[in-house]
């Protein structure tokens, strides 16, 4: 019985916050923790609260779960590949990467990443190579919005922006700036992950507001 008490309210708890990057996630009503949508939000929080993630080793459980259900949901095994990177698992998070990308050449997150797995696994000129592919392909995606999210909601303070020209500097300046590199690398995911969020939530709060606005029309 108390057990069952449990539960439920860890289901209501799921139902109430689902997920830390609600931004185009599918199956993101599900409460967190349950089924392969549930365990990807799960990880997605823990990955996005610092610079250097949260609980890595609960995201790669979470993240292992989900590849191993369906290896092409969403971008879990680019995911996958940046948790095992933030536990410092550098050798496996390059082989999973290497499996992201094949499946999507165009993975900008992917190639950041993979990147900074080079850089830090001492291959420093490949990881440098990747880690500008990333960027370009991010400078690229991000011109007129990011995601689902058009610029009206993207971004709007440029945080985002910043961090990408910093690392975009600094990869002009090649491996001789590798520490810095890394860490603004680092430091831009976790920017992007907080504007997902932020989009997020910008957007719910203007069809919120758009939605009582017609009401009071209405009436």
């Amino acid at each position: 019985m108390v057990q069952s008490r449990r539960w439920i309210r860890r289901l209501l708890r799921g139902v109430v916050v689902c997920g830390f990057l609600a931004a185009g996630l599918a199956g993101c009503w599900k409460p967190a923790g349950i089924g392969v949508g549930g365990k990807y939000n799960d990880a997605l929080s823990e990955l996005g609260k610092t610079p250097r993630g949260g609980q890595a080793r609960k995201a790669i459980v979470d993240l292992e779960y989900v590849v191993r259900r369906n290896p092409e949901y969403l971008d879990s095994l680019t995911q996958l590949g940046r948790a095992y990177y933030y536990a410092g698992r550098y050798g496996r998070a390059f082989e999973v990467l290497k499996r992201a990308l094949a499946l999507n050449r165009k993975d900008e997150i992917g190639w950041i990443v993979l990147g900074l797995t080079q850089m830090q696994r001492g291959d420093d000129e490949a990881g440098l190579d990747s880690f500008k592919g990333g960027l370009t392909l991010l400078a690229k995606a991000t011109q007129d919005g990011y995601k689902d999210f058009t610029e009206e909601f993207w971004d709007t303070r440029g945080v985002v922006r910043r961090a990408l020209r910093r690392s975009i500097s600094l990869a002009r300046k090649g491996v001789g700036e590798k520490r810095r590199l890394v860490r603004a690398g680092e430091l831009l995911l976790h920017r992007i992950d907080r504007g997902l969020y932020d989009a997020e939530q910008y957007r719910s709060n203007s069809e919120y507001l758009d939605t009582r606005r017609d009401k009071k029309e209405d009436n």
